[in-house]
């Protein structure tokens, strides 16, 4: 018999409010002791050969996979100055080519259809060529100056999330500068590009200065705004009209916002408003005004105006309430129109507002945008311009692929400029989406979403994937994949409970779903798979659960509270030792995430309450599905050490069967949060992992009737 790992148990005492808690595999957390890497590296062994048998099927579905994408491709081009911006995606590239070409007035958006290089073009990165002499890669920043000259990236080679700037003179393609390093997503530069400006992060890979640099001069670089309290981080942007580079602080329930003169290398930035505790505000520059989302007044949040000299809240002039069910998120200003962003009755919406002098606050409301489908997923595109009334809209469903469209704001005309290819005739009727209601313990009505085969009846038989996440008011919406084909075709029903913590509902659906009120998140992904049971769309023991990185703990605590609902577990970078990371202020992120889940080290209530679902403390002797546990080495927001310990308490403890139900780690040894990098080895790693949860509920065989995508 294939026989698992076994990590050494070397006791670790942790105590606080009077509790004692011994934690035998806290010693996994040193990445540097070889023997941790040794038994990293032993897990992955065991990981490949318990899934020996599954290598023809992760094949087949890579190969599904890759066979729908049309490699070759290109994004819309989207008008800057006398620019078209946009990537070219190459077949057998991963990260893309990023280009430009002249545009005149008038001139029509240029033809991208055939995926190579048009007429004029700049290439102003080849992230292919960059990215291929790396393992591992990904980008933060990318921005061209405001006169068009200068190029400011940054890239990541390990996945800790620490970047380096690399500064371009996009007339003559020479480096001006390579030497700023360590810096934070993000990077603006002045109008001139004379200038650049970027966070740093601190130990606790915080951003928690902004500093600037001028181009090429190797200098030490200015100090401009730091922030000390631990709880806020730093994000910059810049203005739609280039006027105004934006500093950011937020923590999770506050934020504070600072302008500063994008034409001046030296400008002082100024505070739009103080921060007051508990207040989150957007601001967006209009013209002479400010437009600001806020929740000052009405925690669904509201719109104001305000002068563009504004230095208070004072200063704050209402414009629109939200109404009942709905939560304004930010909003985007134009020359003579503005578009709120919103959710609306659990969904996300785009409503049109129009520039009226002798409208109160100088807007006038006008319309929402609508669309046939009942579930989708809709939001502004790239629009760096604000002299225009033909705006990029996104747009896709779980059965229609994203969309690019142009709407005429003003006069509502829409037309497609695009939409993802989906090759093999790909045709939606064969899918149908919609919208289930589970009833919580406490009686409140959770929304599932679920997609299937059209000809799918809730007669008991089907196999089914549960999906949940449910933290930091973050909304699962619908949104296309032509990955998740691989899934629907082989009869599997794929559902997203939409549970409380996460942002679908509202405010108030957030705020039910944290802190001491945490444990309604698991309940209410309970209560949605109990429903997809009960009325027949799932058979029972034929339903697998996945969530990642927060969605991992509600996966892990969903685990030890009804471990007999499901048959496999697929937690990505599990967050499921909550309770030691955030009673440790030393590491990174813990205290800016006291807001989201209390603060255990000084309160013995909040203590005692994430004690009691911390899913690593709450282990049982007893059956538990088969768990595939997934994370990365160099993750600094969710420690591999988590899913490690995680891995090898489950396995000392559970009674499963490591036949039939296999508890298995799997780290990527070189990758950050988000995994591998390259749109290639993303798809080895789900078929990978979708590979293994298939074969547990017995759906390794197509049998929905689909065009062959050969």
């Amino acid at each position: 018999m294939l026989e698992p790992p076994v990590a050494p148990r070397r006791i670790h005492v942790r105590e606080h409010h009077g509790h004692r808690f011994e934690d035998p595999y806290e010693w996994l957390r040193d990445k540097n002791d070889p023997e941790v890497i040794a038994y990293l590296e032993a897990e992955n062994a065991y990981a490949e050969a318990r899934t020996e048998h599954l290598a023809g099927l992760r094949s087949q579905i890579y190969d599904e996979i890759k066979s729908r994408t049309q490699e070759t491709a290109a994004s819309v081009a989207v008008g800057s100055g006398p620019w078209w911006y946009y990537t070219r995606m190459v077949e057998g590239g991963s990260y893309g080519v990023f280009a430009r070409s002249p545009r005149s007035p008038g001139s029509p958006r240029p033809d991208l259809s055939a995926g190579g290089p048009v007429a004029g073009e700049q290439v102003l990165l080849d992230a292919d060529a960059l990215g291929s002499q790396h393992e591992y890669f990904a980008m933060g920043a990318f921005s061209v100056s405001a006169d068009h000259g200068t190029l400011a990236y940054s890239i990541d080679v390990t996945g800790d999330e620490r970047f380096a700037l690399v500064i371009v003179d996009l007339t003559t393609g020479e480096v001006r500068d390579d030497t700023i390093r360590d810096v934070g997503y993000g990077a603006e530069l002045t109008t001139d590009g004379s200038v650049v400006y970027v966070t740093r992060v601190n130990d606790a890979w915080r951003p928690h200065e902004v500093w600037r640099y001028a181009v090429g001069a190797g200098g030490p670089g200015e100090l401009v705004m730091r922030e000390d309290d631990e709880r806020f981080w730093l994000g910059l942007g810049s203005s739609r009209d280039d006027r105004f580079i934006q500093i950011g602080l937020s923590s999770k329930i506050t934020s504070e916002h600072w302008l500063l003169d994008a034409s001046d290398p030296a400008a002082t930035p100024r505070c739009v408003t103080p921060r007051r505790d508990g207040v989150e505000y957007d601001v967006e520059v209009a013209g002479e005004r400010l437009l600001i989302v806020h929740n000052a007044d009405n925690p669904e949040s509201d719109l104001a105006w305000a002068p563009l000299s504004a230095t208070s809240e004072q200063d704050w002039q209402p414009l629109l309430q939200s109404a009942p069910g709905e939560r304004f998120q930010s909003v985007d200003a134009f020359d003579s129109v503005a578009v709120l962003s919103l959710r609306s009755q659990g969904l996300t919406a785009l409503r049109v507002l129009h520039r009226d002098d002798s409208a109160a606050g100088g807007w006038r409301v006008g319309e929402d945008l609508t669309f046939d489908e009942d579930l989708y997923t809709v939001g502004l595109g790239d629009n760096p311009e604000s002299d225009t009334t033909q705006v990029l809209v996104s747009y896709e469903s779980f059965i229609t692929p994203r969309t690019v469209l142009e709407v005429d704001v003003l006069g509502g005309a829409r037309e497609q400029l695009w939409q993802m290819p989906v090759l093999g005739d790909y045709e939606p009727s064969t899918y149908v989406q919609r919208r289930l209601w589970a009833t919580a313990p406490d009686g409140t009505k959770v929304p599932v979403s679920l997609v299937t085969a059209a000809g799918a009846a809730p007669d008991g038989s089907h196999p089914g994937i549960l999906v949940g996440y449910g933290s930091y008011e973050s909304s699962s919406d619908p949104y296309f994949s032509i990955a998740r084909l691989s899934l629907l075709e082989r009869g599997v029903v794929y559902a997203v409970a939409h549970v409380r913590g996460g942002g679908e509902m509202g405010r108030e659906w957030y705020e039910q779903g944290k802190t001491l009120q945490k444990r309604n998140t698991f309940s209410d992904f309970i209560a949605a798979a109990e429903l997809l049971i009960k009325d027949g769309w799932v058979a029972p023991g034929r339903l697998a659960a996945n969530g990642g990185s927060a969605g991992g703990l509600l996966i892990g605590a969903v685990a030890n509270l009804a471990p007999d609902l499901f048959r496999v577990i697929e937690a990505d970078v599990p967050f499921v030792d909550p309770l030691t990371t955030i009673l440790d202020p030393s590491l990174p992120l813990t205290v800016m995430e006291w807001e989201e889940w209390g603060d255990p080290l000084h309160d013995p209530e909040v203590y005692e309450y994430m004690r009691s679902y911390a899913p690593y403390e709450n282990i049982q002797k007893r059956s538990y599905p088969a768990i595939l546990a997934t994370t990365s080495l160099n993750d600094t927001r969710v420690y591999f050490v988590e899913p490690a310990k995680w891995v090898a308490a489950l396995r000392a403890t559970a009674t499963n069967d490591p036949e039939t139900r296999p508890i298995l780690l799997r780290t990527e040894m070189v990758a950050g949060h988000g995994g591998r990098s390259g749109r290639y080895a993303m798809w080895e790693q789900i078929a990978w992992e979708w590979a293994f949860i298939l074969d547990q509920l017995g759906a390794t065989e197509r049998v929905v009737d689909v065009p062959d995508a050969s």
